[in-house]
């Protein structure tokens, strides 16, 4: 199978840099898949999880990321997100108090931009929690 060159990028860390096989990224319209000679483009990537697979390992890896970007250009790919997690690298119980205040928050009157804030850190808690200890 041919592999093109990927780098996930988020704001603490270098997550991943290295030869991939299939990338699937979480996107508004369900997973979103990129095989090497993908056209080039740039898109939206969503809370969820991603999936990558290398040429070197039988299994899918996966990264827990919040919102970001992806850039694809001739065989070389770039994930740029805010936060990305192994599975086992989650504290479920961390996820669950922020779930709990996420819910809070948006049960709150607030501005519309504070209401969608409450609303991405709702998601992103409950990603986490569904993905904790895989």
């Amino acid at each position: 199978m041919a592999s093109f060159k990927l780098k996930i990028l988020s704001c603490d860390r270098l997550f991943y840099q290295g030869e991939c096989d299939a990338l699937i990224y979480p996107a508004a319209d369900g997973g979103t898949e990129i095989l090497a000679n993908h056209t080039q483009m740039t898109a939206q990537v969503c809370v969820g999880e991603l999936r990558y697979k290398t040429p070197s390992e039988p299994d899918w890896k996966i990264a827990v990321v919040s919102g970001g970007i992806v850039e694809v250009g001739h065989n070389d790919v770039t994930v740029i997100v805010y936060s990305a997690e192994k599975p086992e690298e989650i504290d479920a119980e961390r996820a669950r108090k922020a779930k709990e205040l996420a819910e809070a928050e948006m049960r709150e009157k607030q501005s519309a931009v504070n209401q969608r804030i409450s609303e991405d850190s709702f998601n992103r808690a409950v990603q986490r929690i569904k993905s904790a200890g895989r």
